[in-house]
């Protein structure tokens, strides 16, 4: 069963517009996608209602925050049962380093990217927060040089 919205060309140069600005007015949308902002506001409404547009966010920079160093931790998780993993994940989510994790298949039970002040910060999270954990069987740490955004999101072209 496919959780595939449907989407025509209007759709598509919308979340491409707001994908690249999400504070684009629907006046300005509707300008650039040649409909009537009246109808711009209820396709939103209706991508938003379908669940395609999952919201707005706000991206900071890290290192004006004082967090300058990011870096992703792969980590393995022995034994990997349910009853360890429930917590080990709110654990990891309510911590202020943390920025995005992501479960993984293969040796590695998890991807954990963390955005902390300097080394030293580094190895305070790992030691504290990870290493200590019972459940966790090894932390190995990647530093990032650089990030670049991708994009936009849109469904694979047909065929």
């Amino acid at each position: 069963m496919s959780d595939s919205f449907a989407l025509d060309p209007v759709d598509l140069h919308i979340l491409r517009l707001l994908q690249n600005d999400a504070r684009t007015t629907y006046r300005e949308l509707a300008a650039e996608v040649g409909v009537a902002a009246s109808t711009c506001l209820d396709r939103v409404a209706r991508l938003r209602r379908g669940g395609v547009i999952l919201g707005d966010r706000l991206r900071l920079d890290p290192a004006k925050l004082g967090r300058g160093l990011q870096a992703l931790l792969l980590v393995q998780v022995r034994p990997h049962r349910r009853e360890l993993i429930g917590p080990f994940v709110e654990r990891i989510r309510s911590l202020p380093e943390s920025r995005a994790l992501f479960h993984l298949t293969g040796p590695d039970d998890y991807l954990v990217q963390v955005a902390v002040a300097d080394a030293a910060d580094l190895q305070r999270l790992v030691l504290d927060e990870f290493t200590s954990r019972r459940e966790v069987a090894r932390v190995d740490t990647r530093l990032i040089f650089q990030q670049w955004e991708c994009g936009p999101l849109l469904p694979p072209a047909a065929n």
